[in-house]
């Protein structure tokens, strides 16, 4: 019973099919193949516009990639203090950007919220040699906390950033997973909403090793060849990148993948809360599930050998706050995550009947 992180989970079999299938033969090196070149286009015919497209195989590369692009040695970026950018990239934006400071900002569910983006805009000097100049507004889709900004949401801050001629970056790391609950376009929820750059991701739904940095304005894109040369990212069988993200966009195939993660993770909120004394952060929106869980139930839940995390409880709702006795979790569902998976778990979570016998539920 793994619940850690999507990333536990391995590529689709469609994905690995493409993959051993563009193995074979000889194509030109360092993304000048044809797969790459279909990619391309693909992405233009997915956003409905014209973009500019490069592919890199982490999220930390296409993150700190894109905010390099927007962001001089002197500038900040505003992000949340949650988001990963700030949390598990080990310094790379900055160190991409060449010096660029990242600024955390609070938010209730790992959310930025317009006025508290504005107000500090309004605390950072304009011109101020003495200050790092505000360049980039970064928003995460979805959020560390599984949470969602809506398409409104999105459109808010992009003004207030865009209003100080910040650039606009979305880290979509979980962008399918948001994109599916939100039932709208990924124009929609991406250069329609004010995004400049996107990372899209594709390594947590299904691929081996595949995401990708989008500019909705090529003009943006200049420098990003050399970027990404420069720091290691420009693959030379590029093709084998390429053919995972084809074969992950094809036919919707990345939608359907979200779609079981999202619907495993909406059981699985279900299954915790019938199981007595757990509670629920906030409501699951896509393949995360925050549960407030008494120690008893986690001693049971671990004597079954269920892997999950604990998390931070600093940016739940006062209302939701951990009591006496309790810890928060994170629990995160795949595309390959099982209902019987979940149930096991919800089964092992209920209390023992005075004098059962313990048995262990062991993960095949």
């Amino acid at each position: 019973m793994n619940f850690r992180s999507d990333n536990t989970a391995g590529a689709s079999e469609k994905v690995l099919a493409a993959l051993i299938a563009a193995n074979g033969g000889a194509q030109a090196a360092y993304g000048a193949d044809e797969l790459t070149k279909r990619v391309e286009r693909a992405f233009c015919e997915l956003f409905e516009r014209e973009v500019a497209a490069f592919l890199v195989v982490s999220g930390t590369a296409a993150n700190s990639l894109a905010l390099s692009c927007v962001t001089p040695p002197w500038g900040a970026i505003l992000c949340h203090d949650e988001s990963h950018v700030v949390r598990d990239e080990c310094g790379a934006p900055e160190f991409f950007s060449g010096g660029a400071r990242l600024i955390g900002l609070p938010g209730i569910g790992c959310k930025l919220a317009p006025e508290t983006v504005a107000t500090h805009l309004a605390r950072l000097p304009e011109g101020s040699v003495h200050s790092s100049q505000p360049a980039a507004l970064s928003v995460t889709q979805a959020t560390e906390a599984g949470t969602i900004y809506s398409l409104q949401e999105l459109a808010a801050l992009a003004e207030i950033a865009h209003a100080r001629s910040l650039a606009v970056h979305m880290d979509g790391a979980r962008f399918a997973n948001a994109l599916v609950m939100l039932g709208c376009t990924p124009a929609e929820m991406s250069w329609k909403s004010g995004v400049d750059v996107l990372s899209f991701g594709a390594t947590k739904n299904g691929c081996l090793a595949a995401e990708a940095v989008i500019f909705f304005d090529k003009e943006m894109s200049r420098d990003l060849p050399f970027r990404r040369k420069r720091s290691g990212h420009t693959i030379s069988k590029g093709r084998l990148i390429a053919a995972q993200m084809l074969a992950y966009l094809e036919d919707g195939h990345w939608l359907d993948l979200a779609r079981r993660a999202n619907k495993a993770a909406e059981r699985l909120e279900h299954v915790l809360l019938s199981v007595p004394g757990v509670r629920i952060g906030w409501k699951r929106q896509a393949n995360e599930v925050f549960a407030l869980i008494p120690h008893a139930v986690h001693e049971r839940l671990r004597a079954a050998d269920a892997v999950y995390h604990p998390w931070s409880p600093e940016w739940l709702p006062p209302t939701a706050k951990p009591r006496p006795g309790e810890t928060l979790y994170r629990f995160v569902t795949s595309f390959r995550t099982s209902f019987s998976e979940i149930e096991a778990l919800g089964a092992a979570g209920q209390a023992e009947p005075s004098g059962a016998r313990r048995v262990k539920i062991r993960r095949r």
